[in-house]
C-alpha cells in the first residue's frame, strides 16, 4: 500500500511542477543564505506534509467506516476500478456533475491566504504557504486520497498521505532552486506517462482486493473464508446388546 503512495507522490511531483510550480518558484526563501534557505524549504515541505496527513486522516476514517460496514478487502477492488475510470473517462464528463462546485468558495479563501503569505518572508509564513499549498485541489492528490480510503484505518490514511507527500519533496525542492532544470518536452512526456502508472496502481489495488493468496501483493481475505467453528457437543453412544447364544 505504502509503495503505491510513494509512486503516486513521485508522479504527482512532475504534475505539480506545472500546477503548483509557480508557488514554489516564488516561495520567499532567503536564497542568499543557504542554511536559512534550507531551513525554510524544510518548513515549506512540513506544511504540505501536515496538510496531506490531516486530509488523509479524515479519509482514513471514512475507509474505517466502510471497513466496519463489511466491505473489507472488496473496498480495494472498488478503489482500483475508480482510479482506472477517472483516468479513462475524459475530464469533461466528470465536470458535468460539478463535483467541486461546493468547495469553490473554500478554494478561493485558500488562494487568498496564499497570496497574503507569499508577500511575507517569515518562517511562519513559509510554513503556512506549504500547508495551504497542500490543501489546493489536485487530481493526483485526489488519487492518493482514494488510496487512503483503502487503508481502512485513520492513522494509516494519515501515513499513506504522509508518504505520498514525501514522494513529492525531491521535485518540489528542485522547483524552488532550479525552476528551469526540466525542458517542456520532458515534462510533457512525464505528463503522458502518469495515466499509465495510475492504471497500473489501480490494477494493483484490484489484485490486492481479490485475495489470491499472493504474499504482499494479494493476501487472502481471511474474513471471507468459510471457517469451521468448533462447538461443544455431547456424543451419545448407542450400544446394542446382541442376545447371547
Amino acid at each position: 500500500m505504502l509503495v503505491s503512495a510513494i509512486i503516486l507522490g513521485v508522479l504527482s511531483s512532475f504534475h505539480c511542477i506545472g500546477m503548483c510550480g509557480p508557488i514554489a518558484f516564488v516561495l520567499p526563501v532567503d536564497r542568499e543564505h543557504k542554511m536559512k534557505a534550507t531551513y525554510q524549504t524544510v518548513l515549506y515541505h512540513l506544511g504540505r506534509l501536515l496538510a496531506y496527513s490531516s486530509i488523509g486522516l479524515l479519509f482514513g476514517l471514512l475507509g474505517k467506516g466502510l471497513y466496519l460496514a463489511g466491505f473489507q478487502q472488496r473496498l480495494s477492488i472498488l478503489i482500483g476500478i475508480l482510479m482506472i475510470l477517472i483516468i479513462l473517462f475524459p475530464v469533461r464528463i466528470f465536470n458535468k456533475f460539478n463535483f467541486s462546485q461546493t468547495i469553490y468558495k473554500t478554494v478561493g479563501k485558500i488562494k487568498a491566504s496564499l497570496g497574503l503569505y507569499l508577500k511575507q518572508k517569515s518562517n511562519k509564513a513559509i510554513f503556512s504557504i506549504g500547508f495551504f499549498n497542500g490543501l489546493l485541489p489536485c487530481g493526483m492528490v485526489y488519487m492518493a486520497l482514494v488510496g487512503a480510503v483503502a487503508t481502512s484505518e485513520f492513522y494509516l490514511g494519515a501515513l499513506y498521505m504522509f508518504v505520498f507527500g514525501l514522494g513529492t519533496i525531491p521535485m518540489m525542492t528542485v522547483a524552488i532552486y532550479a525552476r528551469n532544470i526540466f525542458s517542456l518536452s520532458f515534462r510533457s512526456k512525464i505528463q503522458k506517462a502518469i495515466p499509465v502508472f495510475v492504471v497500473i496502481i489501480g490494477l494493483l489495488f484490484i489484485l490486492r482486493g481479490l485475495g489470491l493468496g499472493i504474499p504482499y501483493v494479494s493476501p487472502k481475505d481471511v474474513k471471507l473464508e468459510v471457517q469451521s467453528v468448533p462447538t461443544d457437543c455431547v456424543v451419545t453412544s448407542l450400544t446394542t446388546h446382541e442376545p447371547l447364544n
